[in-house]
């Protein structure tokens, strides 16, 4: 009896370490086919985060909107999106919440037709952009605000699904213009197409979003995807050749002169810090814009949009330091 005891205790034992081995499954949202998504697709690619026991499934969602959506319904408990669209959704009373930084400084370009070289010619034209509120939407009044033209107003902007139908409707005369992110503007430029602005500054781009709720209920699942994001960002400084074979598979580009231009940027310290995170800087330059219409915004301050509870963790216990300890970059 007391052997049939011992067997059956034994594999009871067994039995809970191989279901406590398994990976959590998680479903994770991102809102666009551009660079700003890598540690999210390095991080599968590279099976971090099954080494950090998550088995994460990437949903593409077109824009930032319908990521937003679906992170609120707890449909993509986490999700890759821009500030904007977190920003956005706070002030409205949303639980959403930014938990690491991305890519913390965003350059896109406004990509015309080969003979709209001036605002003039731009003006009574029309502009893709994502969606309404999206990033692209908000670089692309910054960009003809310099221009001296007045969104909607001046020229009209028109909402496409995401960035690859952006650049699709430029091609195909649809549009005067485009804002771009890299490596479409790349690959526009090198079909001809014109830089009428570039718009390059500290903002909080494409970062880690989940909600308060969630954090609070499932706090390891949360610092498990962080540890996976900052193990995903020192792959990408450290590792070129496996980097940009996964922007060429998520972007479905094999130009490797396009490809390693958008590489370039996105692997410095200034785009994307190996600390991760948020920026504040980037987060007023969301505000600045929305508060000239929405007063939560004007007396809205950086830190109620970010929760960084577990990159200060894992900065404070040395993890971060300890990985580019001796490591080429």
């Amino acid at each position: 009896m007391k052997a049939v005891f011992l067997a059956v205790s034994l594999l009871l034992l067994l039995s809970f370490s191989v279901a406590s081995a398994q990976p959590t499954k998680v479903t994770v949202g991102y809102s666009a086919i551009a660079a700003g998504h890598f540690p999210a697709w390095v991080a599968k690619e590279a099976g971090i985060f099954r080494k950090n026991g998550l088995d994460v499934q990437l949903v593409y969602f077109r824009g930032g909107t319908p990521a937003m959506m679906a992170l609120l319904s707890r449909e993509t408990p986490i999700s890759q999106l821009g500030g904007p669209a977190i920003v956005s959704a706070s002030l409205r009373g949303a639980d959403a919440v930014l938990i690491a930084g991305g890519l913390v400084l965003t350059e896109w370009w406004l990509m015309t037709r080969p003979d709209i070289k001036t605002a003039e010619k731009l003006k009574g034209g029309s502009v893709a952009i994502s969606v309404f509120g999206g990033l692209a939407d908000f670089l692309t009044r910054i960009a003809l605000q310099r221009l001296g033209l007045t969104p909607v107003k001046d020229v009209a902007m028109i909402q496409m699904s995401g960035v690859p139908e952006q650049r699709s409707a430029l091609e195909a005369g649809k549009v005067q213009g485009a804002m771009l992110p890299r490596p479409d503007n790349f690959v526009a430029l090198k079909k001809g197409f014109y830089n009428l602005m570039s718009v390059r500054l500290p903002y909080q781009s494409t970062g880690v979003a989940t909600t308060r709720t969630f954090i609070r209920e499932n706090p390891d699942i949360v610092r498990r995807y962080i540890r996976s994001q900052i193990e995903a960002v020192h792959r990408i400084k450290t590792d070129r050749e496996m980097a940009i074979s996964v922007l060429a598979k998520y972007l479905a580009l094999q130009d490797k002169e396009i490809l390693e231009k958008p590489y370039e940027g996105i692997s410095s310290d200034e785009e994307i810090p190996p600390k991760q995170y948020p920026n504040p800087e980037g987060i007023k330059n969301i505000l600045e814009p929305l508060a000239q219409t929405d007063p939560k915004a004007k007396a809205a301050k950086p830190e109620d949009f970010v929760d960084i509870r577990f990159i200060k963790e894992l900065d404070e216990s040395g993890f971060v330091d300890d990985l580019y300890k001796g490591k080429k970059r």
